[in-house]
């Protein structure tokens, strides 16, 4: 035990700085972040323990294809395009925008199809 613990240990030190292990990268996501998702998750298809249980899962499966960042970006785009007006057309209309939605829907979709 001892000796596995010491190799995690010099696993871990031997990371370049700046590195993320797969678990750190996997787990980028605030709890604020993954609350909120499931909240909105259970408001949108139900308020039962299987609902949480699937929203929860599906939160998952988005965080392990889009990274956090990317996350923000898209949600950003998404709350920009129900404002009004002649300023907001940029979210409407930009190609990069457009293509951080599609990636999150994507990552919504195949969350969909593993989770519900």
């Amino acid at each position: 035990m001892r000796r596995l613990l010491a190799l995690s240990c010099a696993a871990l030190m031997a990371l370049p700085a700046g590195a993320q292990s797969v678990a750190e990268r996997l787990n980028d996501y605030p709890t604020a972040a993954r609350a909120d998702y499931v909240f909105a998750c259970m408001q949108t298809n139900g308020q039962s323990r299987d609902v949480l249980e699937k929203c929860a899962c599906s939160i998952d499966v988005v965080a392990s294809i889009l990274p956090y960042e990317d996350y923000v970006e898209a949600e950003t785009v998404l709350s920009m395009r129900q404002v009004g007006g002649e300023r907001m057309a940029i979210f409407r209309s930009a190609a990069s925008a457009e293509a951080l939605v599609a990636e999150l829907r994507r990552s919504q979709a195949e969350a969909e199809i593993l989770c519900f």
